[in-house]
């Protein structure tokens, strides 16, 4: 097992800023932009927001082939490729770089600033999408129209894909991976949608860096109990609500088997260091063998923790009777499954409707698809440490799985691995993505976008030297992708 875990240093965080370069104040712009537009699903707005990020990349000079909207009923993707020169596409495959453009519903009512207003206040970037997934677009657009300027020349092309409906259905980007399978081919991608720095709730300080390797299934199941029914007054055994409970008291019983994987073992690794007493003893034990029966129990009672130990199924909804004054003729409750990477949905479907018996019958909703988990490589890990510990040497660099999904699942389904790497750093406590006053740190805007510049060249240029010139806002951003096209399958990281 590669552990990813490194020695710690605590760094303080410095104090907000504003923009103080024109990359900066470019960046700014394009998040004030994009946020100003109420991308959710049915308002229609995300073909709007591809048009003007579009054309941001026309004016930094992009060839209009390799600029691609793709329409999808409401919403579009936004696909923009950095070619390598010709004498270089021979080689290595591109990288893509991801983000997304819609976002969830906010209502002007309940929040305390207008969600579709960039409002800087605080030290925070308040708005809907700030950091769910805006500020990903925003610094990856920044970032190529940086490149472009300065005619960075990437030894392999590098492919931005901007989806337009990750918080809902998705179709959009499995109609381009199924459609134009040529516009995305990648050997992998980095997703700005997962990943990310922790910061301390007491002082601020950074604890870790996070890497997304891999997602859990998110299927639902509808369990649906039928009877004659009858007159309240003149009850019979057969009743189909408490049949049904008593179908849900067996899948509350039920333990699917343990599990686990490079990504879960790392982060519970990790936990384990932090964590004392008990749990932490159930923590290295389950490390040290997944397979140790009372470590995997112990873990199973913490809400924490289970669900990176094995599928989950929890009863979330129910709906039954028809009259207050009659036995019900059906009763139905819907169960959500959190499905362990490399199970089967069918698998899943198949123990539910053992644990229901004859009683009721099982069916799944919405044809959910399962996904494994993307390849630990050591080349791509080492990479993130490069930039990571530019600013926070010796910062732990922790692996993950995380219980709910991106894009980045049906790139994985289609043989990319992907690997979330937010560079946002954000306390616990500040994490309101999905919620009202969505925020995130003026501070941390910025030295994400620095550090999605180091990404960038890393993966698809020669590394440069990290002087003090190099420092500034507008070189690290750059500085990850020409590390990552240095070392395009080196397999020679391992953190210990």
């Amino acid at each position: 097992m590669v552990t990813l875990v490194v020695a710690l240093l605590f760094v303080p965080l410095a104090q907000a800023r504003e923009a103080a370069t024109p990359h900066e104040q470019k960046a700014l712009e394009i998040y004030r932009k994009i946020v100003s537009i109420p991308t959710w699903e049915g308002n229609g707005k995300v073909p709007q927001m591809a048009a003007y990020l579009a054309d941001e990349f026309r004016q930094a000079g992009f060839a209009e082939d390799d600029i691609r909207i793709v329409p999808h009923g409401e919403t579009a993707v936004l696909v923009v490729r950095y070619r390598a020169p010709a004498g270089k596409r021979s080689g290595p495959k591109p990288i893509l770089l991801m983000a997304h453009m819609d976002v969830v519903p906010a209502k002007r009512t309940d929040w305390e600033r207008d969600p579709f207003t960039l409002v800087e206040e605080d030290g925070f970037f308040f708005g809907r999408g700030t950091s769910d997934n805006k500020a990903g677009v925003a610094h990856l657009t920044a970032t190529f129209l940086r490149l472009k300027a300065e005619k960075f020349v990437p030894s392999r092309d590098l492919v931005i894909f901007f989806s337009g409906d990750e918080e809902t259905t998705a179709e959009s980007v499995q109609a381009v991976i199924r459609d134009h399978r040529e516009l995305i081919d990648a050997e992998y991608a980095l997703n700005s949608d997962g990943g990310g720095g922790e910061l301390g709730e007491a002082d601020g300080k950074p604890t870790m860096f996070l890497v997304q390797g891999a997602e859990k299934t998110f299927a639902s199941f509808n369990f649906t109990v039928r009877n004659a029914g009858g007159h309240s007054s003149r009850p019979r055994p057969d009743n189909a609500i408490y049949e049904l409970a008593d179908v849900l008291k067996r899948v509350q019983a039920y333990r699917f088997p343990v599990m686990s994987n490079e990504w879960t073992l790392a982060n519970l690794t990790a936990a384990s260091q932090a964590t004392p007493g008990p749990i932490g003893d159930a923590l290295k034990s389950f490390v040290a063998n997944p397979r140790e029966g009372a470590a995997a129990e112990t873990l199973a009672s913490q809400s924490e923790y289970v669900g990176l130990t094995r599928t989950t199924c929890v009863a979330t909804m129910l709906e039954g009777g028809h009259a207050d004054n009659a036995l019900p003729q059906s009763a139905t409750a819907t169960v959500n499954c959190r499905i362990f990477p490399g199970t089967a949905v069918q698998s899943v479907h198949e123990t539910l409707q053992q644990l229901a018996g004859d009683t009721a019958t099982v069916e799944v909703l919405d044809n959910p698809s399962a996904t494994d988990a993307s390849p630990l490589r050591k080349d791509v890990m080492a990479s993130v440490a490069r930039v990571v510990h530019s600013r926070f040497p010796g910062l732990p660099i922790v692996g993950y799985m995380s219980a709910g999904a991106t894009d980045g699942k049906y790139f994985r389904g289609a043989g990319i691995p992907v690997y979330g790497v937010s560079f946002l750093y954000s306390k616990g406590s500040e994490e309101f993505a999905h919620g009202l006053n969505e925020r995130v740190r003026v501070d941390e805007f910025y030295r994400g976008l620095e550090d999605w510049g180091h990404a960038a060249e890393g993966c698809g240029g020669e590394e440069q030297p990290v002087g003090d010139a190099d420092r500034g806002v507008s070189a690290p951003a750059t500085r990850l992708i020409r590390l990552l096209a240095k070392y395009p399958s080196s397999g020679a990281f391992v953190v210990a």
